[in-house]
């Protein structure tokens, strides 16, 4: 464990904390439970089955967590709670960033309950912390399992994990019998409970402490068209501009806007969308955070992801970006058992209850409330190769008992071009 700490971070100072003192075989009398620490002390050189402390990971200074298994299988007792308390209140003080580097099997039955309950006091250092606007970031080591993932881990503003690893709340000698592949890293990440397979964990961990903790409060510009610069003569053209598969899309912009980024994945709630993007993205040494449409319907998944985002952000005093492009919200029966809805309704109090300034550009379709729910008022622009409408041309002919060769003049009659927007006050300017 200390050579994973020396190669992750510099200059690391173990924290000094006084650790409860117990009977010899602990609060509930478990025969040769003293006898087991001593042996566990022997083998690993520590303490405990946490060292807490505080160093450098590349320029930015943080606060550890990390877990040592072979200390009775990382597991968490009074001991352990004394000192990840201890850390979050020294974070606090020293207003750095937390890293937990976990590995560890769950609770220690050794202590019962008073084991257990030590997951509420983690939980409430770990709710102070966010309260006072420092990030979070837990790394997913194998294996991680039962408290310590659903508090440490789970509960992270950004989680990574090594490849492989194994993850989930049941460790693999209480889980039923069956798929065990849904206990990995991976399949953490294709259910949305996981950010990122991390590879290079060093280098990793320097980026997003960066990107984390470089906040500005200046409110972001809108990127520079990447498209056409011609305006559309009429709303059926500025559709049909939209909707060109050569047109830029979300990661043409991203990647021009920002000097480097790192992505978040998942809603966090068994859900990834693929078409929307969120992130947080360094710009002439500054941090604004993303959520980007990338031109598909938006999953309740994508919308719940974003909201995740815009909150995070405002927490951390980020300022946002949105890029909107998409037809709009899916509709279909699977996203409205998925909560479609109420996913929709989170991004739009994001977006209203943040205190960071939040930029929008459409870049493509602006296809209804799906799309309309990524914008900030009376900060949003649009690119000339974009169109903001109440709903899309085609629905709108349906609903109104028209043929479909009457779509392109019920679009001209919806006035949804870039000109149109910009003299009706939805947008700010064309870029």
């Amino acid at each position: 464990m200390r050579e994973l700490i020396e190669s992750v971070c510099s200059g690391f100072t173990e924290f000094d904390v006084p650790l409860s003192e117990s009977d010899v075989d602990g609060p509930i009398d478990w025969l040769g439970y003293g006898s087991a620490l001593e042996r566990a002390e022997e083998r690993t050189g520590e303490r405990e089955s946490v060292i807490c402390g505080a160093g450098k990971i590349g320029d930015v200074e943080a606060t550890l967590i990390v877990f040592e298994f072979g200390f009775l299988g990382g597991s968490l007792g009074r001991r352990t709670g004394d000192r990840i308390e201890a850390a979050f209140t020294r974070a606090r003080e020293l207003r750095t960033p937390v890293v937990s580097l976990i590995a560890t099997g769950g609770s220690r039955m050794q202590e019962g309950m008073a084991a257990l309950s030590q997951l509420q006091r983690i939980a409430r250092q770990a709710a102070l912390t966010r309260a006072a606007g420092i990030p979070l970031l837990s790394v997913l080591r194998d294996p991680t399992t039962g408290g310590g993932w659903a508090t440490l881990g789970a509960g992270a503003d950004v989680v990574l994990a090594l490849p492989g690893a194994q993850v989930g709340f049941a460790g693999s000698r209480v889980r039923p019998a069956g798929d065990a592949s849904a206990y990995t890293a991976e399949s953490q990440l294709a259910s949305g409970h996981v950010d990122q397979i991390v590879e290079d964990l060093p280098g990793t961990l320097a980026r997003w402490l960066t990107l984390l903790t470089n906040a500005s409060g200046t409110a972001p510009e809108p990127p520079a068209a990447l498209g056409t610069s011609n305006l559309p003569a009429t709303s059926w053209d500025a559709v049909r501009a939209a909707r060109a598969p050569d047109r830029p899309h979300a990661d043409d912009y991203l990647d021009a806007y920002f000097d480097w980024r790192e992505n978040i994945s998942g809603d966090r709630c068994g859900g990834v969308d693929d078409g929307v993007r969120c992130g947080f993205g360094s710009r002439d040494g500054v941090t604004i955070a993303y959520a980007a449409q990338c031109g598909t319907a938006t999953l309740p998944s994508g919308f719940r992801t974003a909201a995740r985002l815009i909150r995070l952000a405002d927490r951390l005093g980020i300022p946002v970006l949105t890029l909107v492009d998409t037809p709009g919200a899916a509709n279909d029966g699977a996203a409205e058992r998925a909560g479609a809805g109420a996913a929709i309704a989170e991004v739009f109090a994001a977006v209203a209850g943040a205190s960071v300034p939040v930029t929008t550009l459409v870049i493509g379709e602006g296809g209804s409330g799906g799309a309309l729910a990524f914008a900030a008022p009376g900060r949003t622009w649009v690119t000339p190769d974009s169109y903001f409408s109440v709903t899309s041309p085609e629905a709108a002919t349906a609903i109104l008992k028209r043929g479909p060769e009457e779509v392109p003049a019920t679009a001209n009659q919806l006035r949804l071009r870039p000109q149109d927007l910009v003299e009706l006050g939805v947008a700010e300017g064309i870029v």
